[in-house]
């Protein structure tokens, strides 16, 4: 008789995988069941971002995964921080999402668009959890039109003069370094700027119903004054942000993955324990069918995030694919996610379980770096050739 499939990988992904990539999956799930998910229901209640773990991330190389070595990076491929993302969201959105702002949002620009002198002052101790970085894109006003921008560089001799705000910043009230967008008379462009600089305040966002273990924050800058030295000197126009977005948004098509198979493991387990009317809950046909519809969908999620993936270490990934697979990935876990809450029943609305807590982190991870209705539009356009936005 044939052994039984897994049920959180139906069709034997992992068996696509190299061994390293293997061996990466595994490193971050041990993390993760040892470290993570002993405090995080407790974090998530509490409103904490669990900051005592950053140096056991990035002692483990998962702070800028896919950076080169000689900067300080792991050096791994891009499926191995497509899993990373994964095991790490399997824990908590929030916890991905430093990750993510960190590896994809901070050290990546710094790598593609910053100097050498920029390279190697930052990026070695960003890698080691020592620096801290947040990314200021999104404003006040609304962050679907990027293009919009209101926050402002002006030149004053050597130096630039930012001011503006930013809203919904990752990490802002942790950060010792903000990635800050702005319009300048050459279009729009990058700076790295000290979060202890003269004018710059981070004011910490409260009364969140998602993504409460992680640290969101108001960015205000006033008269801040930084060299041109600060200034990501290798990209101009909103190719340099949209860039970035493009690196992070692959790693959230992985992320939301974890979150579905960690409410679809517990409600597995939990069906299987509940009695109601003298049998076990799994063995009710409604619930069988929803458990499978479950299955189906994180499988189909699985093959677009690994082929995305191999898209990606080939040099052939295009933003359409990564929007795609962002839409079909976030919307699947969500809904995943609520449905796993309903089977649970009364029990499923407290943090005893895991499922309300992915569902609500969810809400944010399905809005922020593209709403689904923005992922739509850019797969509409690519169909059609016509920009509906």
């Amino acid at each position: 008789m044939a052994a039984r499939l897994n049920p959180l990988d139906l069709y034997d992904v992992r068996s696509l995988l190299t061994d390293e990539e293997r061996m990466v999956q595994d490193t971050v799930g041990r993390f993760v069941d040892e470290r993570v998910l002993p405090i995080i229901g407790d974090c998530f209640d509490q409103a904490r971002f669990p900051k005592e773990l950053i140096p056991e991330i990035a002692a483990l190389g998962l702070l800028g995964a896919t950076i080169p070595e000689e900067y300080g990076g792991a050096g791994m491929n891009g499926v191995s921080y497509g899993l990373i993302c994964q095991e790490l969201e399997r824990g908590d959105s929030g916890l991905r999402s430093f990750a993510s702002v960190q590896s994809s949002l901070c050290m990546y620009p710094i790598f593609a668009y910053g100097s050498e002198e920029q390279k190697k002052h930052y990026l070695p101790r960003m890698s080691a959890g020592e620096v801290i970085g947040c990314f200021g894109l999104t404003e006040p006003h609304g962050g679907s039109d990027p293009a919009n921008m209101k926050t402002h560089a002006k030149k004053d001799g050597g130096d630039w003069v930012i001011n503006g705000a930013k809203m919904w910043i990752t990490n802002g009230n942790l950060a010792h370094i903000a990635i800050v967008w702005a319009q300048t008379e050459e279009g729009i462009q990058g700076f790295v700027v000290p979060t202890d600089t003269a004018g710059f305040k981070a004011q910490e966002i409260h009364k969140k119903m998602s993504l409460r273990a992680s640290v969101t924050s108001a960015l205000f800058f006033d008269n801040v004054r930084v060299p041109d030295s600060a200034r990501l000197p290798h990209v101009k126009g909103l190719k340099g942000p949209l860039g970035c977005l493009t690196q992070a948004r692959y790693g959230i098509t992985w992320g939301p993955i974890g979150a579905a198979q960690a409410c679809l493991k517990e409600v597995i387990d939990y069906t299987a324990e509940r009695i109601l009317f003298d049998r076990p809950l799994a063995a009710n046909q409604a619930v069988q069918l929803k458990l499978a519809d479950m299955a189906r969908r994180i499988t189909t999620a699985q093959l677009l995030s690994l082929q995305l993936g191999r898209l990606k270490d080939a040099g052939k990934m295009q933003p359409t694919q990564v929007s795609l697979a962002k839409w079909n990935n976030c919307r699947m876990a969500i809904d995943i996610a609520r449905q796993c809450r309903d089977i649970l029943g009364g029990a499923g609305i407290t943090t005893e379980h895991g499922a309300i807590r992915h569902a609500l982190n969810l809400e944010s991870v399905i809005t922020y770096e593209g709403t689904e209705t923005v992922h739509e539009l850019v797969v509409g356009r690519e169909l059609t050739g016509i920009n509906a936005f």
